[in-house]
């Protein structure tokens, strides 16, 4: 299986670092849940990270910017994560059921539970 995690957010050091700042400042208005979840404000959680490590799951982990650079057709409300199948991409998790994510912890559970169904 291959899941492809899009985030709210463009690549790039400049962006990064606004990116930063807008979560250090204001966190209850940063538009990306899937980058609170799995980082901090400067670093990637290890918990989030070891996953990455050990999963069986082909991971491919995206900013906005690149995956419409790469991606034709179809839109989504980032952040989002998708799988790619035989039929092209569809939705794994959306940006709605994202943001009900209490935690990492939570994100790796369900990311488990769905990939087992």
């Amino acid at each position: 299986m291959k899941l492809i995690f899009v985030y709210n957010a463009n690549s790039g050091k400049l962006n990064a670092l606004f990116d930063i700042a807008h979560k250090a400042l204001s966190p209850a208005t940063y538009p990306c849940d899937l980058c609170s979840l799995t980082h901090d404000t400067f670093s990637e959680k290890a918990s989030w990270k070891r996953f990455r490590e050990e999963t069986d799951v082909d991971l491919n982990i995206l900013h906005k910017d690149e995956f419409e650079q790469r991606e034709t057709g179809g839109s989504f409300d980032y952040p989002v994560i998708l799988k790619a199948g035989d039929d092209g991409l569809s939705i794994f998790m959306s940006r709605d059921e994202i943001a009900r994510l209490a935690d990492v912890d939570a994100l790796i559970l369900a990311i488990r539970e769905r990939v087992d169904s």
